[in-house]
């Protein structure tokens, strides 16, 4: 067995790499200290913080330590009135429930959205940083940047950061010259394009209602509900799903957010009331 010395010290003073930006005067008020920004993320003063995770695991003294289980469910379609993208609001490591009103879509621009699912920071970093870039190429080009471009550049970004840790699966969905285009995009940099796409640990109790109500020639009232309905089904069945459901459709004039945040509670209730049951059966 493989064992590694590690100095944990450091543990005994945080501040010591973790300074805050403000400091407390003597009457006890936050000021803000006027300095600059870091150009990098403070590391742990250790001989190796690339591999620190992986050296705790070495000792067997934080077991479990590198199984980040996450889960979420985000899905989209395309159908004759554009596409559809539903995501819930629950963020989750195993059996600790971090937030539930995580916002799962970003909006790239005003006809470009992408989804998130797996890790939130490595997700939520990238995309923003692809709006940036979307926004970079509008300015240069003096138009607007096509689906396949913006999904290429983030498969391109994900692709330079192979086996490095990366937790992502994302779809990036908007409205071009070429009408509705929906791709999936994952940290390990593939790119794929399609009508019915769902990412996350739900996924596959989505799949099942998705499979069963698509249709191309859905109406835009009917593609909602589906999409809702995908969602909160997930919600029910995967334990690391939950929060509020949220639905946007993407149309020739860019995105419009149908359903801002419902809660999957309420539409339990809903549902099994359809059914004629109280909803604690």
């Amino acid at each position: 067995m493989v064992v590694a010395a590690i100095d944990m010290s450091f543990m005994e003073d945080p501040s010591r790499f973790c300074k805050s930006h403000f400091r407390e005067d003597e009457e006890g008020d936050f000021e803000a200290e006027m300095r600059p920004e870091p150009l990098s993320f403070a590391m742990a003063p250790v001989a190796n913080p690339k591999t620190f995770c992986l050296d705790m695991k070495k000792t067997g003294e934080a077991p479990g330590l590198m199984d980040f289980k996450k889960g979420t469910t985000t899905l989209g379609f395309v159908f004759q009135g554009g596409i559809i993208i539903a995501v819930d609001s629950r963020a989750s490591m195993g059996s600790y429930i971090g937030s539930q009103t995580v916002k799962k879509v970003i909006e790239i621009n005003d006809f470009l959205l992408g989804t998130m699912a797996g890790g939130a920071a490595d997700c939520s970093f990238w995309e923003r940083h692809l709006a940036r870039l979307c926004r970079m190429h509008e300015l240069r080009e003096k138009e607007r940047i096509s689906v396949a471009a913006a999904s290429k550049l983030l498969a391109n970004i994900f692709w330079q950061y192979r086996g490095q840790g990366l937790s992502c699966g994302t779809m990036v969905a908007g409205w071009d010259k070429k009408g509705p285009s929906l791709y999936m995009v994952d940290d390990q940099g593939d790119r794929h394009k399609g009508n019915v796409f769902s990412v996350g640990s739900g996924s596959t109790f989505a799949y099942g209602v998705l499979d069963t109500g698509y249709r191309h020639d859905l109406t835009v009232e009917e593609a909602v509900e589906l999409g809702r309905r995908s969602i909160y089904h997930a919600t029910h069945r995967d334990g690391a799903s939950g929060g509020v459901v949220r639905v946007y459709h993407v149309h020739e004039k860019g995105w419009t957010k149908v359903i801002g945040g419902e809660d999957v509670n309420k539409l339990h209730y809903m549902y099994a009331a359809e059914k004629g049951l109280r909803g604690d059966e």
